[in-house]
């Protein structure tokens, strides 16, 4: 079984540089759940993308422009999405923000 550890202390959990404006952290995870923070600066993209894990998004700060499939809404502060397996999905960050994204299973390609 994989497995993160018990606590996740935000000064002394690193932040992994993505580049083009967007960093994250992994927090708690095993074989069947993974928390993970999304910092985006203003103008940044996640890309259009997909995989086989169920994500569920909250919006702890910032503005987004939010793709789920063929529908884009302007998320904020408070919001939050749930994207199915295969989904297309992507954003463009409005306003600096932060995303805590939870996936099912864990992503191991983050790893």
């Amino acid at each position: 079984m994989i497995q993160g550890t018990l606590f996740q202390i935000d000064s002394e959990t690193p932040w992994e540089d993505l580049g083009n404006g967007i960093k994250r952290q992994i927090y708690g995870y095993d074989d069947h759940i993974m928390l993970v923070k999304a910092q985006f600066d203003a103008e940044a993209v996640g890309t259009l993308h997909e995989h086989h894990h169920s994500q569920v998004t909250y919006v702890e700060s910032g503005v987004f422009e939010m793709t789920i499939g063929k529908e884009i809404r302007t998320i904020r502060k408070g919001d939050g999405y749930y994207i199915p397996p295969h989904e297309i999905h992507g954003c463009v960050c409005l306003e600096p923000g932060m995303l805590l994204d939870v996936f099912s299973p864990l992503r191991e390609d983050f790893l």
